[in-house]
């Protein structure tokens, strides 16, 4: 069904406007509150870039994750489902780049990194655009490490809502939900940083994120999410 509608204009306009405003519905119904709202704020006050690390399970109600929001991107599959987002994200005036910080994301890479260092800020889903959920990838430690802009990672939760069955049990909060985003501290990546301390900061992330969400689903009397198992590990032989 997702295929059919994005062969269509017309009707890919159609459902991103309806998501928009079903985003904007539970947002004005809701009573939502942020914990660690600083954080950004201080980012944003100093003119300083950083990168905004959510799982993407938990994509649906990022837009609102500061009251000052001023995402300048959101990094965006090139599958149908990326496209899809990219068109959405924009009715809250955010731009797309499509791509991925890993396989074949040379020019996405290049995007983000001078967007950065001019100043901007970029939000990334570090288990997408397939997986494994709740897992973070190589790209994002790589792409902090060569723009030098810290990773900030973030949560929500929503008291009513649903899990949908999909890889990365996408959470459809409801209106009239009670909400809450929780900001974490920000993680730096040195650029001189070797092969373990990139794994070192890439499972600091990880828990990072993975506590964050488990805190909120836990305040908003949610079951925990479970991670993916991790990625098996390569035998060099």
């Amino acid at each position: 069904m997702l295929k059919k509608i994005l062969q269509n204009n017309l009707t890919t306009a159609v459902v991103c406007f309806i998501g928009a405003m079903y985003i904007r519905l539970v947002r004005w119904t809701g009573r939502w509150r942020i914990e660690g709202e600083d954080i950004p704020e201080s980012f944003c006050k100093a003119g300083k870039p950083f990168i905004l690390s959510f799982w993407h399970g938990r994509l649906m109600m990022m837009p609102y994750c500061w009251r000052e929001a001023d995402l300048t991107v959101v990094l965006t599959s090139s599958h149908r489902d990326g496209r899809l987002v990219s068109r959405m994200v924009k009715h809250f005036n955010i731009d797309a780049v499509e791509g991925s910080t890993n396989k074949g994301g040379a020019q996405a890479t290049r995007r983000l990194i001078k967007m950065l260092r001019e100043g901007g800020i970029a939000g990334i889903t570090p288990d997408g655009p397939r997986g494994p959920r709740m897992r973070v990838s190589e790209g994002i430690v790589a792409l902090a490490r060569l723009s030098g802009a810290p990773i900030v990672p973030a949560a929500y939760s929503a008291s009513r809502g649903r899990n949908l069955g999909s890889w990365d049990r996408f959470l459809l909060a409801l209106p009239f939900s009670r909400g809450v985003y929780l900001w974490g501290n920000p993680i730096e990546v040195p650029r001189d940083a070797d092969a373990a301390m990139l794994e070192a900061k890439r499972i600091e992330i990880e828990d990072t994120m993975n506590a964050l969400t488990d805190r909120a689903d836990a305040m908003m009397g949610r079951p925990r999410v479970e991670p993916a198992p991790p990625p098996a590990a390569t035998d060099p032989a």
